[in-house]
């Protein structure tokens, strides 16, 4: 997938600044490819977590989303005007509203990655706010958004369910094991008397 990062950076300070709304710096093809861009991402995505971003610096920046793409999902600073067109027409097209102020939009192929990614990064960094996002076309919350993010990933979900049956097993192998480790003891003192 095509990761695409649109932000203006004051190259003294190493400090992002909020982009306006306005395309006065995008030409028509530009804006065309970067609409086509976020069209596919969105129609990509099982889910989308949108979050305010201000003053972040381009290393923390970079760090998120390099946190982003290990975690299988993206994070793009994009102009919000540009990104209400990209959502016409997608599963998404309801979170076209969250799209006030310095945006900032995550995607992710599956219902975790991204919001798990966005959640632990925005607990030590407090530049990052989840507004809201969407999951296979529902429009969630803040606070539906963070209970997605608290949910076990896949990995451990599988890891817990091996555990679980393992469990099971290894008791049985036990009940079974006693009265014949018994049985034996008993021929073994049997034939101990016998002999």
């Amino acid at each position: 997938m095509k990761t695409m990062y649109v932000c203006s950076y004051s190259g003294e300070t190493g400090e992002s600044y909020p982009h306006n709304d306005g395309e006065d710096q995008m030409n028509r093809t530009e804006k065309a490819e970067l609409i086509e861009t976020l069209q596919s991402a969105f129609g990509a995505a099982t889910s989308v977590v949108v979050t305010h971003q201000t003053g972040m610096t381009v290393a923390e920046s970079s760090e998120l989303r390099q946190k982003m793409r290990d975690a299988g999902a993206t994070f793009k600073v994009t102009k919000n005007r540009v990104t209400k067109l990209a959502l016409q027409g997608t599963q998404f097209e309801d979170l076209a509203e969250l799209f006030t102020g310095p945006t900032a939009v995550s995607t992710s192929s599956d219902a975790i990655s991204a919001a798990k990614t966005i959640f632990e990064f925005a607990k030590t960094n407090d530049k990052v706010q989840i507004v809201g996002g969407g999951l296979d076309g529902k429009i969630l919350s803040k606070e539906e958004v963070v209970a997605l993010a608290k949910l076990p990933s896949l990995d451990e979900l599988r890891g817990k369910i091996v555990g679980l049956l393992q469990a099971p097993a290894g008791k049985v192998v036990g009940v079974i094991a006693a009265p014949v480790g018994g049985l034996a003891r008993v021929v073994k003192a049997r034939a101990d008397q016998l002999g």
